[in-house]
């Protein structure tokens, strides 16, 4: 068949018309292709670049990129941290700045392996709104005196971390108590080695099985389990974990006396909640200078620094020294749902017969002033004299007074108050050098009785002291 000239005329313009849209099409995505290429490798370059800026921190050791050893870059080099004074508040920084939605569990001692490099920081105090770890205290650049073994490591929280795990109460008696028992993946139901629980391990249980709050963390094997093969060791939690395979654990299973070392818990809907008024700490902070010769009943209970007892062995008139005195008032309302109760029964109560009372708890509140660095340099504490009722909201009446041997304790929406000028009140700070410290006073410091968190249970202060004046100032809420 013959075509004609037009015919064939229109087809190859046809063609061609196909050939430039295809080539200019082609063009195009050449462009946007390599326009792509500039950006990613840009991205690239800043990143590297941001990787390779002062205060950058890695992780080194772990198993996955959420975790592992701390290393931070300063003046070009990589350098560990050192563990000390190392908890939540730094490695939720840490986590942070790598892009993380925060820390699951801060690790200590080594626990990635022991610190490859020189320690560029030690004694890091953040206050948790630092964006770098940088930023935060320390002692200065290389300034530590930390083995390779006291290396500080985080764990990062990450989506889907409890994936595959099941856990249950068993051998209780009502629902809501037992020991604990997981089953990872495939595996069989195991127990959870008893050794180190505490009431921050409880309460992830009790928050993941939805069964409210821990208020008992019992470590034998009274709900059983000694016959059953253990399947997790080493368990710690911060407590606010959503799942317990959150929380720091062994990697390989080690549980000293396995057959009596069985994790168990108490869980209950209802619980108190002590909260320390930091406001009022602050409106009654004052110094008194008082002399021995008044003081002889707090030296009976270790309420004064340990010089007053040397003084008061080695002079004669050890009674006319004066010891100088930081007092404060602490009240500490109770908001949770059910009554705060001390953690012995009524029958182990010690008598004191000097403030002619009973002492509920061994120590119910701790004093403590701190350095930059986070030394100790003076400390207090209180046995608690007498839990009682002393204030109460509108509509709450008093139930607990501890005259006559009454019963001890803080009544929801009461509160306890320790005033001023209460023996034991205070901390002794007669040999604390002028200058400014960090003020740390915190109730149910031992975590004895369960509470729903104990994120408000210290105030931590500044401490302005002078020879003549302090002032207790910027204190925020906390935990012991």
């Amino acid at each position: 068949m013959r075509l004609n000239r037009r015919t064939v005329s229109f087809g190859v313009l046809v063609v061609l018309i196909l050939v430039d849209v295809s080539v200019a099409s082609n063009n195009t995505w050449d462009k946007t292709r390599e326009k792509k290429a500039r950006i990613v490798k840009k991205l690239r370059k800043d990143f590297r670049k941001l990787k390779k800026q002062d205060g950058a921190v890695k992780l080194v050791g772990g198993e996955n990129g959420h975790e592992g050893n701390v290393e931070i870059l300063h003046d070009g080099k990589w350098g560990s941290v050192c563990d000390d004074e190392w908890d939540y508040l730094e490695a939720n920084v840490v986590c942070r700045q790598l892009g993380f939605d925060g820390a699951i569990k801060p690790t200590a001692n080594g626990h990635f392996g022991q610190a490859r490099r020189r320690y560029w920081m030690d004694n890091v105090y953040c206050d948790g709104s630092e964006d770098e770890l940088s930023k935060c205290r320390f002692d200065g650049w290389g300034t530590s005196d930390c083995e390779s073994s006291e290396a500080a490591g985080v764990i990062c929280a990450r989506e889907q971390q409890s994936q595959g795990v099941a856990i249950r109460l068993a051998g209780g008696r009502v629902h809501n108590e037992g020991r604990v028992e997981v089953k990872l993946g495939n595996t069989d139901w195991g127990v959870v080695c008893g050794d180190g629980w505490s009431l921050f391990e409880a309460a992830v249980v009790c928050r993941q099985l939805g069964l409210g709050y821990a208020s008992d963390a019992v470590q034998t094997n009274f709900f059983g389990g000694e016959r059953i093969p253990m399947a997790l060791t080493g368990v710690q939690c911060h407590g606010n974990e959503t799942s317990l395979i959150e929380c720091l654990h062994d990697k390989v299973l080690d549980c000293p006396g396995p057959l009596e070392n069985v994790a168990s818990v108490v869980c209950r809907r209802e619980i108190a909640d002590l909260v320390f008024d930091h406001i009022e700490l602050m409106r009654t902070a004052h110094l008194e200078d008082r002399q021995l010769y008044w003081l002889q009943c707090a030296m009976e209970e270790n309420c004064v620094a340990s010089p007053a007892y040397t003084i008061q062995r080695e002079s004669q008139n050890w009674h006319l020294e004066t010891r100088r005195l930081l007092r404060f008032t602490a009240r500490i309302l109770n908001a949770g749902t059910a009554d705060f109760r001390p953690s012995v029964p009524k029958h182990l109560w010690e008598w004191h017969m000097c403030h002619m009372h009973y002492h509920s708890m061994e120590v119910f509140a701790t004093f403590d002033v701190f350095a930059e660095n986070g030394t100790r340099l003076a400390e207090g504490h209180k046995a608690s004299f007498c839990l009682e009722d002393n204030q109460c909201l509108p509509g709450v009446e008093p139930r607990y007074k501890c005259a006559n041997y009454g019963d001890q304790g803080i009544s929801v929406n009461c509160s306890d108050v320790y005033k001023h000028n209460i023996d034991c009140q205070w901390v002794d700070i007669s040999e604390l050098p002028p200058g400014q410290y960090t003020f740390k006073v915190a109730v149910n410091p031992e975590f004895k009785v369960g509470e729903m968190s104990f994120d408000n249970n210290a105030a931590i202060c500044r401490l302005l002291y002078t020879e003549t004046f302090a002032t207790v100032h910027s204190c925020v809420t906390g935990r012991p």
